[in-house]
């Protein structure tokens, strides 16, 4: 019973932290930073699959957590810092509608909203309080995730915050509604083929022709001149 305990310890520690990982997003300015604290957020999501399939044994957590630290730990922040070395800026300094500061005030409104209603629905959902604070910070997550990308305006800002959005929804099946497996790996190749689709645009919307393939080949998509 006591191992249980420190098990739910640790799942609300690793729940906090990925609230941290959050605030850090929707105000970060430098783009390196973002995309490292998008790796951080992802590692602690798989620390939280580990954790959970600690103590349940389901073979999709570890699957999961596995091919969360292979996608969004390794692949794609080495892809995105790839991309941001070919890049001439490196720090979003512009914000839409919303200052740091009121992104914060906004972001904390939004976890109170989302807590009140996972309250009421708590007993028609048959979950422990462990799981309703999960599902609830994966849909604050994924809400911040939103915002992020509305309240943004450098494209490279708007991927991290798409996939703050997935890791919030990953989180939420994690808790409430198990995900397959198979749907994980669908929804991560998604992801690759998003941001490999929003970086061409990125590149090619103030350029030449000429240019562009420059650019493509810098980033190792060999284009015949």
């Amino acid at each position: 019973m006591s191992e249980i305990f420190i098990g739910d310890d640790l799942v609300k520690i690793l729940l906090v932290l990925v609230l941290g990982t959050a605030a850090l997003v929707i105000t970060q300015r430098s783009l390196t930073s973002l995309i490292s604290i998008y790796a951080i957020q992802s590692v602690i999501l798989a620390a939280i699959a580990m954790s959970l399939y600690s103590r349940e044994a389901t073979g999709s957590l570890l699957f999961m957590a596995i091919l969360t630290i292979i996608s969004k730990v390794i692949i794609i922040p080495f892809f995105l810092k790839r991309l941001l070395k070919v890049m001439p800026i490196k720090r979003d300094l512009e914000f839409r509608y919303l200052t740091p500061i009121g992104s914060i005030i906004l972001a904390t409104a939004l976890f109170f909203v989302v807590y009140q209603a996972f309250s009421a629905l708590s007993a028609a959902l048959d979950a422990g309080p462990l799981f309703i604070l999960g599902a609830v910070i994966g849909v604050s997550l994924a809400l911040m995730g939103m915002m992020v990308i509305m309240s943004r305006k450098k494209v490279i800002t708007k991927i991290i915050g798409y996939l703050s959005m997935e890791n919030g929804v990953l989180l939420f099946s994690l808790f409430i509604a198990e995900m397959p497996f198979i749907i994980e790996v669908l929804i991560v190749v998604d992801l690759l083929m998003i941001i490999v689709l929003s970086a061409v645009l990125a590149f090619g919307i103030d350029s030449s022709v000429e240019a562009f393939h420059k650019r493509l080949n810098q980033l190792g998509l060999d284009f015949e001149d």
